[in-house]
């Protein structure tokens, strides 16, 4: 069975739609949504209807946890006030624009997802708002991967797509301290990580979406990359008087932010 895997949608309605046409065309059988239904875009109800209407499972991203939650979640990641600042404003937007019924759609949302051997998260099974990068420590990798149960575990958050297989290995994990250490040995299958990338704000370089394609018979991946028409967005960014620089960066497909302005700047929450 082919399923589509989609993130990171980010109230990027023209994006959507354009993938949901290309998700068509090759036939998958079901669409799994991992998240980020809204935040930075123009559209985040048009998006949230979407997914309704067509019953995509879907787990939570971070923006829908927040809009729900009233940004109580950490948001260190910001690498400047500016940047923060930025943040702040188009979660308040987000969450003026918000209609009651869709704000309960995101409310109700899951963190995690299962099909047979195949997990679903928004960041990873610990937190929406942690970064399963590419290059992060192989063991903690297939640690997060073996907590849910499953041999394939699907993400987004980074909006950069990328698969990565952990080889079959043999670990060992020490169970207390001192003389009373006990070391507990297994052998661990072979499981994969697949970042299934952004579809309203890609930033591997390019303004095309992306998301995955996944063939459970044969275990085949494809990264799909998806032009379609960002102008649009960028202009309806612009006309609903969000930061202009977010119509910039999806136009390049890039993560814009400035030097830290405040070298000092830490967490208050």
């Amino acid at each position: 069975m082919k399923i589509a895997v989609i993130s990171c949608i980010h109230g990027n309605y023209e994006a959507l739609d354009t993938v949901l046409l290309d998700i068509d065309q090759q036939k998958a059988e079901k669409i799994f949504c991992v998240g980020d239904l809204v935040g930075y875009g123009p559209q985040p109800n048009a998006v949230i209807a979407q997914i309704r209407s067509l019953d995509i499972p879907t787990c939570a991203g971070c923006w829908d946890e927040d809009i729900v939650e009233g940004l109580n979640a950490c948001d260190c990641s910001y690498p400047s006030l500016l940047a923060e600042k930025r943040g702040i404003q188009a979660h308040e937007w987000t969450n003026k624009e918000i209609n009651p019924e869709n704000r309960e759609f995101l409310a109700n949302l899951s963190h995690s997802l299962k099909e047979g051997n195949l997990a679903f998260v928004h960041g990873s099974p610990h937190s929406n708002h942690e970064y399963l990068l590419p290059e992060l420590d192989a063991f903690v990798a297939l640690e997060r991967v073996i907590s849910t149960d499953s041999d394939v575990l699907f993400c987004g958050h980074t909006h950069v797509p990328y698969a990565r297989t952990l080889d079959a290995g043999q670990l060992q994990i020490s169970v207390g301290r001192g003389e009373k250490a006990q070391e507990i040995t297994f052998t661990s299958p072979l499981k994969r990580i697949v970042n299934v990338g952004s579809v309203g704000e890609p930033r591997h370089g390019r303004p095309n979406a992306t998301y995955v394609i996944y063939d459970t018979n044969t275990q085949e991946v494809k990264l799909r990359e998806i032009p379609y028409d960002y102008q649009k967005t960028c202009a309806a960014i612009i006309e609903k008087g969000l930061p202009a620089i977010f119509a910039w960066r999806l136009a390049h497909g890039l993560e814009y932010a400035e030097r830290a302005d405040d070298p000092t700047h830490v967490c208050t929450r």
